[in-house]
């Protein structure tokens, strides 16, 4: 196979090398397109564009593969554990023994905020939505760690990574405990990193809390499917923020900001909140997905369709499995997750929907545990950051330690005005 290509502008012929990835994926090299052509590409989006190359997570939509570091998500979900999973996405291998071990401790060490943080909590009226919280708690970390901004010094980095991760979840879970009025219960460090959170999030200081070991295992699943999706809208913000050299909390601050958004992180709120509009019309399935196809109709269909897949979402393959297991094995029953069966039957059974490959995606399903586990609609999109921050914490490491680390700066075709005179206030109509 040729290593270049030849485009033509008015005449002349320029040739652009095309970079091979090791999935032989393939890319035409347009960094000097300007330089020698005076041309920009135009891309909407950036659906067809490569911002960077990266060995974290690879991801083919038409045959449905989603790998963390050459790892099946599947096999990752089944087998390992959160923290296992953020270690193998940050370092670029799965933990010795020994190395998980420290990795563990640190986190658990790291686990607290510092205590002067709590009275900003108080700052926040109780409508507040936690991801307003959380994004402001943390950027407001990089006041108490002034020491270890410096986004070149590896030594830094390397003692913040475990600070962020353990204490982003605190932050989460103080969050939740804001919204519904209750106090805030400190973390624990003889649990695990899944059994703290939840302990923080549901235990009360009046009574014991018992951890149950299930939802412990389902929330580690539901976080490690959504660790990383390569080049998302997310993950771009935070390579985008950090390759200002812009510190890691300020980085991650603006991943959560872009998360927020009911296109993003936001959709498996909108799934819930639709099935829930098909409980109190019926349920009629058959009725919702003919108002889906109505382009008069306000219906939308969520969590069905994929920007990247054009298959069946893994993810979404283990979230259905695992949901009707979390289900059973916590004695309850949820009227969501029948009508969500019906819907996605229908649909798959619709040539509507076939011919256009919308499968279900990771969010279709994900609600569902999420209700499960007793975490509200308001604190779903918190949940997909804690799960997604391994990944913006990988890529922005890896970003920083690339040799060809350039700042982001999207070019633009102009549609303006042309030049025009400044005329004084009073010769305006």
């Amino acid at each position: 196979m040729n290593n270049s290509v030849e485009l033509k502008i008015e005449g002349k012929t320029y040739t652009l090398p095309i970079i091979i990835g090791s999935q032989d994926e393939k890319a035409i090299d347009i960094r000097t397109l300007r330089n020698e052509t005076g041309y920009i590409t135009i891309d909407s989006g950036y659906g067809n564009t490569g911002s960077c190359q990266s060995s974290i997570t690879y991801i083919d939509g038409e045959k449905g593969i989603l790998r963390y570091r050459g790892i099946p998500v599947e096999v990752l979900a089944e087998k390992s554990t959160f923290v296992e999973t953020s270690y193998l996405l940050i370092y670029g291998h799965l933990p010795t023994k020994s190395e998980l071990s420290d990795f563990s401790n640190k986190l658990r060490y790291h686990s607290l905020i510092h205590e002067d943080m709590l009275h900003f909590y108080d700052g926040y009226p109780s409508t507040a939505h936690p991801m307003a919280i959380l994004s402001s708690m943390v950027c407001s970390l990089s006041a108490y760690y002034t020491d270890s901004l410096d986004p070149k010094d590896l030594e830094q980095v390397e003692h913040l990574i475990p600070r962020v991760l353990s204490k982003l979840r605190t932050i989460a879970a103080y969050s939740f405990k804001k919204s519904i009025g209750q106090p805030v219960i400190y973390p624990k460090n003889s649990l695990s990193y899944c059994e703290n959170f939840l302990h923080m999030m549901f235990a009360v200081p009046s009574e014991p809390y018992e951890i149950n070991p299930e939802a412990v295992a389902a929330l580690n699943m539901l976080l490690i499917l959504h660790a990383d999706h390569e080049q998302n809208c997310s993950t771009s913000t935070v390579r985008l923020v950090g390759s200002s050299d812009a510190n890691l909390f300020a980085s991650i601050a603006a991943g959560v900001c872009a998360l927020w958004g009911p296109k993003h992180g936001g959709a498996n709120q909108s799934v819930v909140e639709m099935l829930v509009e098909i409980e109190k019309n019926g349920r009629d399935v058959n009725a919702a997905l003919k108002a889906a196809k109505d382009k008069n109709s306000t219906f939308r269909l969520m969590g069905f369709g994929h920007r990247v897949y054009k298959n069946y979402d893994p993810r979404a393959k283990v979230i259905k499995a695992a949901c009707d297991n979390l289900l059973n094995k916590l004695k309850k029953k949820d009227p969501l997750l029948d009508i969500a069966r019906k819907l996605e039957e229908a649909a798959l059974s619709d040539s509507y929907f076939v011919e256009r490959k919308l499968f279900p995606n990771v969010d279709f399903y994900s609600g569902i545990m999420y209700r499960a586990l007793g975490i509200p609609k308001n604190m779903y999109t918190v949940m997909f950051s804690l799960g997604r921050l391994p990944g913006w914490i990988a890529h922005w490491r890896e970003m920083h330690f690339d040799n060809d680390d350039r700042i982001g700066r999207p070019r633009q075709i102009y549609t303006g005005e042309t030049l025009q005179e400044y005329r004084p206030i009073g010769d305006r109509n």
